[in-house]
């Protein structure tokens, strides 16, 4: 029905990796995979395999649970969006509540969720992307504001900046993402 890959972390993995609790919903019990260093891993690739015949109006939701929280969703694909890479920002562990292990109790440990779900039911899947572009935009204009503060004077109520300021400005943005590409990756 489905694949993912955790990229630089992993090889493709098949549904038979993860745990079917009932038809439409599976867990991958992240200690398996990385042990207590879950929250390193911080994108997933979801894919729909070729002749999965999953409704229009349905999509294969995925959410992610550190240890001791609530799932809370990343994402979808659909038949029309047959696959994405998510960003994986897992919750602070036991943000449901305090954690309490007994003798007998299992250790608590990170999830990743798979579900079939009804399309309508979920968050609209382009408002995660509008929220990854809207962290990128911020970056960029803290950067930019911050660079000209600098560089300018004052007249009155107004700022007065010298006129090759963004040539300037997008001279050093550039050098600056060629030697550190993770500069411009937005943590969500």
């Amino acid at each position: 029905m489905f694949g993912v890959v955790f990229p630089n972390r992993s090889f493709p993995m098949d549904i038979s990796t993860f745990a079917q609790i009932d038809t439409f919903h599976w867990v991958l019990d992240m200690n398996t995979f990385v042990g207590e260093a879950y929250d390193q891993v911080r994108q997933l690739c979801i894919f729909l395999l070729n002749g999965l015949t999953l409704p229009p109006e349905k999509a294969l939701a995925v959410y992610i649970q550190s240890p001791g929280s609530p799932f809370v969703f990343c994402g979808a694909v659909t038949v029309a969006r047959p696959s994405a890479v998510l960003p994986l920002a897992w919750p602070e562990p036991g943000a449901a509540g305090t954690l309490q292990l007994t003798a007998d109790a299992q250790p608590l440990s990170a999830k990743i969720g798979v579900s079939v779900e009804d399309l309508a039911s979920l968050p609209s899947l382009d408002a995660m992307a509008e929220k990854r572009i809207e962290g990128l935009a911020m970056k960029v204009g803290e950067n930019l504001f911050n660079f000209m503060q600098s560089f300018c004077g004052v007249d009155g109520s107004k700022l007065v900046v010298p006129m090759d300021i963004l040539d300037r400005w997008f001279k050093k943005f550039q050098e600056r993402a060629k030697r550190d590409p993770e500069y411009l990756k937005v943590q969500d």
